[in-house]
């Protein structure tokens, strides 16, 4: 496996970003990931992801969000976020033009990577990964969130905790079963972080969903 240490131009304000590319040796795509608002991409979740889908020869572009990259603790506004996620998306088609391109994102990265999609028609785009979709804020639950999912053009597939705190189950279904391109895949037991008891490892079954749904976007 290959492992690229990248730096993202994203704009002339926040400037460059840090990234890594993790290249197996016969990828069959390759994704951007993005981190959520409570790390980097660096982060072990992040870190043992990206591991795992090289094996299943999916390439990841990580990178961070303008706001970990100077330490701070406010995520970015939505603006910069998407600048940065445009950024990624350049990155990995200029480097590996030959290959299909996912976008993917853990929780805060997720939600601003559909929302940048949601507003930029990207044809070179096939698919959008949500490694936790959060749908409302702890104990609000709501669906406001999901409004802009409707604009979404390519297929979107959601891996979702059934104790996910930012994601009510039922709301979250209704919201899958409303969009077209959504496909759901339910995990039992798991929170927020994919965390579903001390020797449930979750990594494994991300990555095994992840694999089964791309190679059927990229038949």
């Amino acid at each position: 496996m290959e492992i690229k240490n990248l730096s993202l131009p994203v704009s002339a304000a926040p400037g460059a970003v840090s990234a890594i590319c993790m290249l197996p040796e016969k990828p069959i795509c390759i994704l951007t990931l993005a981190h959520g608002a409570g790390a980097n991409m660096q982060h072990t979740f992040m870190e043992a992801l990206a591991t795992a889908l090289a094996g299943a020869g999916i390439a990841t572009l990580r990178f961070n969000f303008p706001f970990t990259e100077q330490q701070k603790k406010r995520p970015d506004s939505p603006a910069v976020a998407w600048q940065a996620i445009a950024a990624a998306i350049d990155q990995a088609r200029e480097l590996y033009p030959a290959l299909p391109l996912f976008v993917a994102g853990k929780s805060f990265g997720g939600r601003m990577s559909s929302q940048y999609l949601s507003a930029n028609h990207r044809k070179d785009v096939t698919g959008l990964i949500f490694y936790g979709f959060p749908l409302h804020a702890a104990g609000k639950p709501s669906i406001d969130r999901a409004a802009h999912l409707q604009d979404v053009k390519v297929p979107m597939l959601f891996l979702q905790g059934t104790k996910d705190t930012l994601a009510n189950w039922d709301m979250i279904e209704s919201v899958c079963q409303s969009l077209k391109k959504a496909s759901l895949v339910k995990l039992e037991g798991a929170d927020h972080s994919f965390k579903a008891g001390k020797n449930k490892d979750m990594i494994p079954v991300l990555s095994a969903a992840t694999e089964e749904w791309v190679k059927k976007k990229i038949k």
